[in-house]
């Protein structure tokens, strides 16, 4: 991987600012050397066609995507829209990463977690690490250093 092979991401979203659609970038952002791609795109709703529109405007945004991450939070804001993008990612072959609710303890649909990849928690190396897992079949093996003072 690198500056001219980035992964593809695309984020689930419903036309929206969302705080947990901000965080999953910012966490991306704040690993070195992990060059990526956002196919998603919440400025792009349609102004004209209505439902059919915007579901065409997803698709178009998901199809390009190696992995679909989706904030479990966003599902709430609007389950039909959030399970259609489910739905897509499924037909296109993309697998679904799931995050949990940021600093909550909600319960996590049973259809939702049968449908995903991968259900992770908030943590950037996490993330990355399901990315590429999911994404391009990387195996990752990486070992926290904890330094110790011994004076």
């Amino acid at each position: 991987m690198s500056e001219n092979d980035p992964y593809r991401v695309y984020v689930t979203h419903v036309f929206q600012d969302d705080e947990d659609y901000q965080r999953v970038f910012e966490y991306l952002e704040s690993r070195d050397n992990f060059f990526y791609l956002n196919s998603s795109d919440l400025t792009k709703i349609p102004a004209d066609g209505g439902l059919e529109a915007m579901k065409e405007e997803l698709r178009n945004q998901i199809k390009p995507a190696e992995v679909v991450i989706m904030p479990v939070a966003v599902y709430e804001t609007n389950p039909d829209l959030v399970s259609f993008q489910m739905d897509v990612a499924a037909a296109f072959g993309k697998p679904l990463i799931a995050v949990k609710a940021f600093g909550d303890t909600i319960m996590i649909r049973k259809d939702i977690v049968d449908r995903c990849a991968d259900m992770i928690d908030w943590n950037e190396r996490t993330m990355i690490e399901a990315i590429k897992r999911h994404g391009r079949n990387e195996e990752t093996t990486q070992w926290e250093v904890i330094d110790f003072d011994l004076d």
